[in-house]
């Protein structure tokens, strides 16, 4: 689902880059870990700040990167150009174009609540990720979904929303294993999941 013009702007400006690099990254590796030399995988990728947080702090190695916004990808293209550890394309979660067990690390930032078929995204985070691979998500939760304000300016999918149980459950019901999960506000929470070696 692509974002309306009010969510581009929440998503595509400095104090947003900045909570993502100095809270929400901070939070997924205090919980998850870095990965010196990794092989990772970020869903949604927007303008590329996330890209870069994956090389800068977490310490992959190469960074694969899709957005579903043809545009979006367009401006982390125009980010991450000469870099050849980085290979960025426009694409879908619920389908992506990665093979089998391909990745050490998936990350999501706030990507999977606006896909409708949200448990299917999450099948394809399992097939992609290597054996003993980590996913990594900080996810919007249906309380923030539903609220009136939020329904008006947002356009996410209202059907089959999920809290962070229903998320972990989704997770589990995909063949990840949940370590940590950490809620905020009841709005919003963090998760790492592991695909079993």
């Amino acid at each position: 689902m692509l974002l309306n013009s009010f969510e581009k702007l929440m998503m595509n400006n400095p104090v947003r880059a900045t909570i993502q690099r100095r809270f929400e990254a901070r939070r997924l590796l205090a919980m998850g870990g870095p990965l010196p030399g990794g092989r990772v995988l970020e869903v949604g990728c927007g303008r590329g700040v996330g890209t870069t947080i994956l090389l800068d702090v977490f310490g992959a190695d190469s960074v694969d990167a899709f957005d579903f916004d043809r545009h979006m990808v367009g401006l982390a293209q125009r980010r991450h150009t000469p870099r050849p550890n980085v290979h960025l394309w426009q694409g879908d979660a619920a389908a992506i174009a990665a093979p089998d067990g391909a990745y050490d690390a998936v990350f999501d930032f706030g990507i999977i609540h606006h896909i409708p078929e949200w448990r299917v995204a999450l099948r394809e985070v399992h097939r992609v990720l290597r054996p003993g691979g980590r996913f990594y998500a900080e996810e919007v939760l249906d309380r923030f979904i539903l609220h009136p304000l939020w329904r008006r300016l947002c356009d996410h999918p209202m059907e089959d929303r999920f809290d962070q149980r229903g998320f972990e459950r989704g997770l589990e019901a995909c063949g990840l294993r949940v370590t940590a999960s950490w809620p905020l506000w009841g709005h919003f929470a963090f998760f790492i999941a592991e695909k079993p070696a």
